[in-house]
C-alpha cells in the first residue's frame, strides 16, 4: 500500500493498494500540496493533475507525463526529469516595489 501525505504530514491524499507507483494514472489527480520528497514516480501518468505547491525534491520524474499538470509553487529541486514530458510555461516573477 502507498499513502501520499501533504508537505505537513498531516492530511491523507491518497492511499492505493499497489507496492509502486511504476505505470499508475494519476492524472487529473488533486495532489495539491503532496509531499513526493525522493518517490520514484517514473513512468507516472500525471496529465493535468493539479500538483500546486508538491514537493518533488528528489523524486525521479523520468519517462513522466506532467503535460498540462499545475506545478505552480513546486519544489522539483533535484528532481530527475529524463524523459519527462512536460509543457512549461513561463510565468516571471515582477518584484513588488
Amino acid at each position: 500500500m502507498v499513502i501520499v501525505y501533504d508537505k505537513k504530514g498531516f492530511d491523507k491524499l491518497l492511499e492505493l493498494e499497489i507496492t509502486s507507483f511504476k505505470d499508475v494514472d494519476l492524472s487529473e489527480a488533486n495532489l495539491k500540496d503532496a509531499n513526493f520528497v525522493q518517490y520514484d514516480l517514473s513512468f507516472v501518468n500525471l496529465r493535468n493533475a493539479n500538483l500546486e505547491g508538491a514537493d518533488l525534491r528528489l523524486a525521479d520524474l523520468s519517462n513522466a507525463d506532467l503535460t498540462g499538470a499545475n506545478l505552480i509553487g513546486a519544489d522539483l529541486t533535484g528532481a530527475i526529469l529524463t524523459n519527462t514530458k512536460m509543457d512549461i510555461k513561463i510565468i516571471p516573477i515582477i518584484p513588488q516595489t
